[in-house]
Parts: C-alpha cells; sequence; structure tokens
C-alpha cells in the first residue's frame, strides 16, 4: 500500500472513529455505567468486529453486495433490529450507578461490542463501501489487508477512548440519577438514528 493511499485511509477512519455512531454510543454509555477500564471491553469487541470486516472486504463482499442486493438489505435489517434492542436496553434498563457500585460484566460488553459492529450498517458503508477503493488489485491483497486492520484497529480505538474517557470525567463530576437516565436515553436515540440513517442511505433505488 503507497504511503499517500494508507495517510488518507488513516484520515478517513480516524474521523469515522470520532463520529458518534452506534459503536461510540455504546462504549460511551459503559464508560459512564462502569469506567472507563470496563469500557475497554466493547471497543475491542468492536475492533474484532471491524477484522472480520474487513477481511470480508479484501475477499470481495462489496461485488456480491452489489450482486445480491436483497440478501444485503435483510441483513442490513436484521443488524437494525439487534441495534434497536441494544438501544431499547440502554434507555430503559437497570438504573445507571455513576459511583461505580456494581461489578462491569466484561464478557457480555465485548459481546455485545462484537455484535453491534457486524451488525452496524454504518460498518457496511465504511468497510464495503470505503475500504475496498484503497486496494490495489494488482498488488498482493494480504499486506495491504494486514495493514487496514493494523490502521482500522489503531483509529477506531483512538476515537473510542477519547469518548470513553470525556464519559468517565462526566461521571466523576455529575452524579445526578437524573442526568444519567437523560444521557442515556439520548444515548440510545443517537445509536438508533445513526444506524436507521446508514440504512436509508444504502437502500436500492
Amino acid at each position: 500500500m503507497d504511503l499517500a493511499v494508507w495517510l488518507n485511509l488513516t484520515l478517513v477512519f480516524v474521523a469515522g472513529g470520532l463520529t458518534p455512531g452506534p459503536a461510540v454510543m455504546l462504549v460511551t454509555t459503559t464508560s459512564l455505567r462502569y469506567g472507563i477500564a470496563a469500557s475497554v471491553s466493547p471497543a475491542l469487541g468492536i475492533c474484532l468486529a471491524n477484522l472480520v470486516w474487513i477481511a470480508l472486504a479484501a475477499s470481495g463482499v462489496a461485488l456480491l453486495a452489489r450482486t445480491f442486493p436483497d440478501a444485503f438489505l435483510a441483513l442490513k435489517a436484521l443488524g437494525l433490529i439487534f441495534i434497536a434492542w441494544l438501544a431499547w436496553r440502554t434507555a430503559f434498563g437497570s438504573p445507571v450507578d455513576l459511583l461505580r457500585r456494581e461489578a462491569a460484566p466484561r464478557g457480555r460488553l465485548f459481546l455485545h461490542g462484537a455484535g453491534l459492529q457486524l451488525a452496524n450498517p454504518n460498518a457496511l458503508i465504511y468497510f464495503g463501501g470505503l475500504l475496498p477503493a484503497y486496494f490495489n488489485v494488482s498488488r498482493d491483497l494480504l499486506p495491504q489487508t494486514l495493514i487496514s486492520m493494523v490502521t482500522v484497529t489503531a483509529c477506531e480505538m483512538f476515537g473510542l477512548m477519547v469518548y470513553a474517557c470525556l464519559a468517565d470525567a462526566m461521571a466523576r463530576r455529575l452524579r445526578s440519577a437524573a442526568f444519567a437516565t437523560l444521557f442515556y436515553r439520548t444515548t440510545a436515540a443517537v445509536m438508533l438514528a445513526s444506524a436507521g440513517l446508514a440504512v436509508w442511505m444504502t437502500w436500492p433505488t
């Protein structure tokens, strides 16, 4: 992968990692409830799912998406349903304890992160639509894929940890249960709206 191509890829995915979406919202709410250390669990799940997406992009799944649009539309609909379920749990789940007296279910948080990103319609835009453009098919795809995996993982973790730190700082300063409830419900709405917008943007015409 040429340096100029790699720099462009890095800028695109740094911007993507800092853009609020379902993955960012999940990590943010986790940090608010359990602290910044616990937010690493869903972040790692999200990064693992990204590796799957990159492997699929390198193997030509984007071409399959264009060839069989109805099948991928069904997958996007299922993904939206999963994110809606997570958003509902976020908005109307158990009360948020900003004093951090409850233990973080790290395994479940990891699975939620991986499941959300695998189901995330936004991921289809970035990995199915954008990423293949950075691959030079006349060269060996394996090193390009590995470079993409390392780059995207670093960019994703950077963006997620920025939001996790901000949420942790808010939780330490604002101990109000009313604030926590409002924040969680607003976050759930953003999570659902972002996924819905991605489905609408990739709806076949």
